[in-house]
């Protein structure tokens, strides 16, 4: 196949050549239909009959084959013009990476990066960063996967490729491994994006004994969006520790908001994760929502805080809400508390509300304060429901503190027992 040459003009000037004769041809059968198919019976007798009828049925014949020679001539007319196109396409794609090598040979040989090209993959089971994309144009390869502790640790996911530094997205990072003896891997943080790009959202920590924390979440470029954080690793029966918390979401543009905490893993045996802390807001950009706590055995997971917001103008991030915590002598985690508005202009964010626990409820998260100028403060965080008997509904959030102008946040209302005997305000 080395020696055949397929010149897609040509292959098009052919298709609309047989789609001219074919055109012909069917204009003639059609012309002929009705002199060949109505033949006239020379005399009255029978053989004069018999004969018109014979011409007849051979016209209806052919008339019949014709229509199914057509139909392929049609077929055959489009598998022509059909590949004729993926000729030119395939000639176009070739002229493009040609254009792109002869582009990225001087800055693949000065800085062994290419100035437009996504970034390789981490492979899985590896732990491998992923490969950062072309200097300008480009998005960043994900990291690999951790491998699995078998005989010790888990290993830790790969860091997500960065973007270009014009347009692309950051790389995800790599899920970390799980051990169901041995620590877990972390997950990996997400690459940063390029001026236009998202950051790269941050790999879920790995199951396992002790269960691993979620990689952070990659920053924005100018106008981008921040990577939210990954998600913490849910412990197992025979962890000693928490579960592993979420990552922080990274750090919005100059014009983006913070990317999301993520959320904290679950733990069958103790505490759940705190929740990851949402990202800062750029100048102009509100700070990131914080993440979940997890849900835990003795205690919930505390929610993460919410992001600060921009340093010109931006609302503070909302808190993470508590996990939930098991059935026994049980703390509810506390709420995450709201992030403040820094700038001149912004609300503070609301605080998260706390976990119920069959021991006591956790507490609010506080509400964020607002901005310097114009700004109110965030509400708080309702308090957690608490069990029978003794228990104590937790206390709800405080309210956060308005700027020069404008009014402060609500306190969060206080959690109730579930017999209603014991509240906190």
């Amino acid at each position: 196949m080395s020696f055949v040459i397929a010149t897609p003009e040509m292959v098009a000037a052919t298709a609309t050549d047989l789609a001219k004769i074919g055109s012909t041809i069917s204009s003639a059968n059609a012309a002929a239909t009705l002199p060949t198919t109505s033949v006239l019976a020379a005399g009255a007798d029978e053989v004069s009959a018999g004969i018109a009828a014979l011409f007849s049925a051979h016209a209806q014949a052919y008339q019949a084959l014709s229509t199914q020679a057509a139909a392929f001539h049609a077929q055959l007319v489009a598998v022509m013009n059909g590949s004729a196109g993926a000729y030119a396409a395939a000639e176009a794609a070739n002229v493009q990476q040609s254009l792109l090598n002869a582009i990225n040979a001087p800055s693949l040989a000065l800085v062994g990066r290419p100035l437009i090209g996504d970034g390789t993959p981490g492979a899985p089971g590896t732990g491998a960063n992923g490969g950062d994309a072309g200097i300008l144009i480009g998005t960043g390869g994900a990291g690999g996967s951790g491998a699995d502790g078998t005989t010790g640790p888990a290993q830790n996911g790969g860091r997500g490729g960065a973007a270009g530094l014009l347009f692309g997205n950051g790389g995800n990072g790599g899920n970390g491994g799980g051990s169901t003896a041995f620590q877990a891997g972390n997950g990996g943080a997400g690459g940063a994006g390029g001026l236009f790009g998202v950051g790269g959202t941050g790999g879920t920590g790995g199951f396992g004994f002790n269960g691993g924390a979620g990689g952070d979440g990659g920053n924005a470029g100018l106008f981008g969006t921040a990577g939210a954080g990954g998600a913490g690793g849910i412990g197992s029966q025979a962890s000693t520790l928490a579960a592993g918390p979420g990552g922080a979401g990274g750090a919005g543009g100059l014009f983006g908001p913070g990317g999301r905490g993520g959320v904290g893993g679950a733990s069958l045996a103790q505490a759940g994760g705190t929740g990851g802390a949402g990202g800062p807001g750029g100048w102009f950009g509100s700070g990131g929502a914080g993440g979940a706590g997890g849900a835990g055995h003795n205690a919930g997971g505390t929610g993460g805080a919410g992001g600060v917001g921009g340093l010109i103008f931006g609302d503070g991030g909302a808190g993470g809400d508590a996990g939930p915590a098991g059935i026994g002598l049980a703390n509810g985690g506390n709420g995450g508390a709201g992030g403040n508005a820094i700038g001149l202009f912004g609300n503070g964010g609301a605080g998260g509300a706390a976990g119920p626990g069959q021991n006591s409820g956790g507490i609010g998260g506080a509400g964020g304060n607002g901005a310097l100028l114009f700004g109110n403060g965030g509400a708080g965080g309702s308090g957690g429901t608490a069990g029978i008997g003794t228990a104590i509904g937790g206390a709800g959030g405080n309210g956060g503190k308005a700027g020069l102008i404008g009014n402060g946040g609500t306190g969060g209302a206080g959690g109730e027992s579930m017999d209603g005997l014991a509240t906190s305000t």
